[in-house]
């Protein structure tokens, strides 16, 4: 049974004050169930699951800091008031440090109640919010999510799986779009650090002096227009992760600043004498080859080894296309079960997916996927759905298998016979026959006109 309004649990021993209670509650929307002692309100404990619990602080047979206990001990977001008398109030106190959310003082009245409990139920729903969105971040990026079943993928999922429960660094080599960030988050929701949130910042979109502040933060007057305070990422990230997105861009006075961080696992704000021990993941990314980067005066060597634990490069999507169907069918389902609908998409735009070189990798796909879905009237995507630079990729594939013939070629009657056979194809219909062509169509009709006018033209 649905209930918007919460589900509370009254225990009082009062029968006439229980019965004012529940008639309240029940009139203002709640459902209520009740009990007139310790042992019935925990036996109803075990089998519901209550937003509220408002129990009598004395019972005859079990005092109400232990009904708090057990709710404490197994019920994460119930929430219990404590109704007491006067000469009780002391211990309704000491019930509040035990993790009660209120006390209520007898006689109380039917405001004064709603206000409490209404307050307690605005307090469950954000705790059951936040429990909702960490789970649905951890189904996100929960590995059997990331989509891929390459063997080069395959062996990436046993490095997350082993480097996700530890606390050592990693760093993730890869072109733009592969999903850099999206492993990083994979390690994070994999790891101890879960119930944290996950940083991350760009290394290669903020100015350096800007960078720092960043990172390491500042103390008040540091620098012209640091007005107050401001904590930086590296204490932001306190207990949790840090991914530094294109490290191989960090100018070369940053490296050295953060190399000491990671040294010695501390930081000193801008401008502050204090140093603040530190307890953050790293996981590092780049698209650039970092020993390369090193040869070439670009990177420090002692940064390099302390990043360069555990890492791993995700192939770009050109290098496992096997992977591409499985990546269409995923993209399509989200999109279905977004607009609520059942679209799919042709054999023959599959395949001309899979003989594109994505340069932006996964990103790129998913966005082509997207524009697709989105100009596709029908329930079928097709190659007239696609960006241009992807149907091109058919008409490449088929002139790589086309030879030049020794006595040579005229383009003017080849360009004809292209127009009969798409002409035929659409059934004489111009606007069709264009899109085979991926030619304007009025530039198609006058050629069209042309040759019809030069008996030229085969067919309708």
């Amino acid at each position: 049974m649905k209930h918007d309004r919460g589900i509370i649990l009254v225990v009082e021993d009062d029968r006439y004050q229980r019965e004012i209670i529940k008639t309240i509650l029940t009139k203002d929307g709640f459902y209520v169930e009740d009990a007139d002692c310790g042992k019935k309100a925990l036996e109803l404990l075990k089998g519901s699951n209550f937003d509220v619990v408002l129990t009598d602080l004395k019972l005859p047979d079990v005092d109400g800091t232990e009904i708090l206990k057990e709710v404490k001990a197994f019920n994460k977001t119930t929430h219990v008031i404590i109704i007491t008398a006067f000469g009780s109030i002391p211990s309704a106190i000491e019930a509040t440090k035990l993790g009660a959310f209120h006390y209520l003082e007898k006689p109380f009245e039917k405001d004064q109640l709603l206000m409490v409990i209404n307050n307690a139920m605005d307090q469950v729903r954000l705790l059951k919010d936040n429990i909702m969105l960490k789970n649905q971040l951890f189904d996100r990026f929960n590995l059997e999510n990331i989509v891929g079943d390459h063997g080069r993928m395959e062996e990436l999922f046993k490095i997350v799986m082993k480097a996700g429960p530890t606390n050592s660094t990693v760093l993730i080599y890869g072109e733009s779009g592969t999903g850099k960030e999206l492993f990083a988050k994979s390690i994070h929701y994999n790891s101890s650090r879960k119930n944290k949130p996950f940083f991350a910042i760009n290394c290669a979109a903020i100015p350096e002096t800007l960078l720092e502040s960043e990172l390491f933060g500042y103390e008040k007057g540091a620098f012209t227009g640091a007005l107050t305070r401001y904590t930086g990422l590296f204490e932001q990230a306190s207990k949790s992760t840090l991914f530094l997105d294109e490290i191989g861009d960090l100018a070369m006075s940053t490296q050295a600043k953060l190399l000491r961080v990671i040294q010695e696992r501390e930081v000193r704000r801008l401008g502050g004498k204090e140093t603040i021990k530190l307890d953050v993941r790293i996981i590092a990314a780049t698209n650039k080859n970092l020993e390369e980067e090193i040869k070439k005066g670009n990177f420090r060597e002692d940064l390099y080894y302390r990043f360069n634990v555990i890492a791993f490069t995700i192939p770009p999507l050109r290098e496992r296309i096997t992977d591409v169907p499985l990546l269409v069918e995923h993209f399509i389902k989200k999109l279905n079960e977004s607009h609520g609908l059942k679209k799919g998409i042709t054999n023959d735009a599959l395949q001309t997916l899979m003989r594109y070189q994505w340069p932006g990798n996964v990103r790129q796909l998913e966005s082509i996927i997207e524009r697709a879905y989105i100009m596709c009237e029908e329930e079928i995507m097709d190659l007239e759905h696609m960006p241009k630079e992807v149907r091109q990729e058919k008409n490449l594939n088929i002139l790589e298998k086309f030879e030049i013939p020794d006595e040579g070629l005229d383009l003017n009657e080849m360009e004809k016979e292209f127009i009969k056979k798409a002409m035929i194809k659409a059934e004489g219909k111009v606007s069709l026959a264009a899109k085979y062509l991926n030619m304007p169509y009025d530039k198609l009709w006058f050629k069209v006109k042309k040759m019809k006018e030069k008996d030229e033209m085969l067919g309708p």
